[in-house]
C-alpha cells in the first residue's frame, strides 16, 4: 500500500509543475494577494464599497421625515440595498467570497493557465466571484419589494416575483460553479433565464396596472424600464464574460461590467425612487391600505 501511494505521488508530481496546484487548494490569502496585484479588478470592488457607504448615509438623510407607513416600508426596503451591497462587496474585496475553478472541456478557458500573484499556476483555472451571487440574492429582493410596494400590488404577485428572483440568483450561481460539464453550465443558465422571464412579465405586464391605480405610474414606469434593461444587461454580460463564452476573458473587465450595472441598478435606482417618495408622500398616503407591523398588502 505504501509503495502504491508513493507511486501515485510521483505520478502526480510528474503531471503537475512544482508550482502548480489544484483550484481547491488556493487559499483566501492567495486570493487577497491576487486582488492587490490587479488594480483594475480591485478598484471594481472598492468603488462599490465607497458608493454603497455614501448611499447609506444619503438615503438615511432623505428618509428622515417620512411618516406614512407604506412610504416608510419602501424607504426601509430601498435602504437595505446598499446595506447588503457594502457587506457583500467587502467579502469580495477581502478574498472571502472569491475563488478559483478549473473550467471543463469546451469552455474557452479550458487548456489555459491561471497564474496567481505568488507565481502559483492552476491549469484550466478561472477566477470566480461567487460573492456577487450572494449580494444579488440578498439585495435584488429588496429592489422588487420596493417596486411592488410602490405599485401597491397584492401579496400573491409580490411573493411570486421575489421567489422567482431568488431562483434566478441561485440557479445563476449553479451555472457559475458547475465544472463537471460545459453543457450543464449553460443548462443552468437557461433555467436561470426562465425565472428571469417570470420577473420581467410581472414588471412589464402585471404591475403597471397596479401602479396606475395607485397613482404612481409615472415613476414606476421609469424604474421598471431601468430595472428590466439593466437586468437584461447582467444576463447578456454573463454570457459574454469569463464565466460564459469568455469572449471577454479578463476577470477585471467582467467585474467592472457587473459593478457598473450594480451602480445603476441599485444606487441610481434607489436615489430616483426615494427622491420621488419624499416629494410625493401624499400620493402614497392616499392609497395606503395597511399599517406596517399590523397587516399585509391586500390581495384583491
Amino acid at each position: 500500500m505504501t509503495e502504491l501511494l508513493a507511486a501515485e505521488t510521483v505520478a502526480l508530481a510528474g503531471a503537475l509543475p512544482i508550482d502548480s496546484v489544484l483550484a481547491a487548494d488556493v487559499t483566501q490569502s492567495q486570493m487577497f494577494e491576487y486582488l492587490q496585484e490587479d488594480a483594475l479588478l480591485n478598484s471594481s470592488l472598492w468603488i462599490n464599497i465607497a458608493l454603497a457607504g455614501l448611499s447609506i448615509l444619503l438615503f438615511v438623510y432623505m428618509g428622515r421625515n417620512i411618516e406614512n407607513s407604506r412610504a416608510k416600508l419602501i424607504w426601509v426596503a430601498t435602504l437595505w440595498v446598499p446595506l447588503v451591497s457594502i457587506a457583500s462587496y467587502t467579502g469580495l474585496a477581502s478574498g472571502l467570497t472569491l475563488g478559483v475553478l478549473q473550467m471543463p472541456p469546451g469552455h474557452a478557458l479550458h487548456g489555459g493557465e491561471l497564474v496567481l500573484a505568488d507565481g502559483t499556476t492552476i491549469d484550466d483555472g478561472a477566477i470566480t466571484m461567487w460573492g456577487r451571487y450572494l449580494t444579488w440574492t440578498l439585495s435584488t429582493p429588496f429592489i422588487l419589494l420596493a417596486l411592488g410596494l410602490l405599485a401597491n400590488t397584492n401579496f400573491t404577485k409580490l411573493f411570486t416575483i421575489i421567489v422567482a428572483d431568488i431562483s434566478i440568483m441561485v440557479t445563476g450561481l449553479a451555472a457559475a460553479l458547475t465544472t463537471s460539464s460545459y453543457a450543464m453550465r449553460w443548462f443552468w443558465y437557461f433555467i436561470s433565464v426562465s425565472f428571469f422571464l417570470v420577473v420581467v412579465y410581472i414588471l412589464l405586464v402585471e404591475w403597471p396596472e397596479d401602479a396606475k391605480a395607485a397613482g404612481t405610474a409615472e415613476i414606476f414606469n421609469l424604474l421598471k424600464l431601468l430595472t428590466v434593461v439593466l437586468w437584461f444587461g447582467y444576463t447578456i454580460w454573463w454570457a459574454l464574460g469569463n464565466e460564459g463564452l469568455a469572449l471577454i476573458e479578463s476577470v477585471a473587465i467582467t467585474s467592472w461590467g457587473y459593478s457598473i450595472f450594480d451602480i445603476l441598478a441599485k444606487y441610481v435606482f434607489a436615489f430616483l425612487l426615494l427622491n420621488w417618495i419624499t416629494d410625493n408622500e401624499s400620493i402614497i398616503a392616499e392609497h395606503t391600505t395597511f399599517e406596517s407591523g399590523t397587516a399585509a398588502p391586500s390581495d384583491d
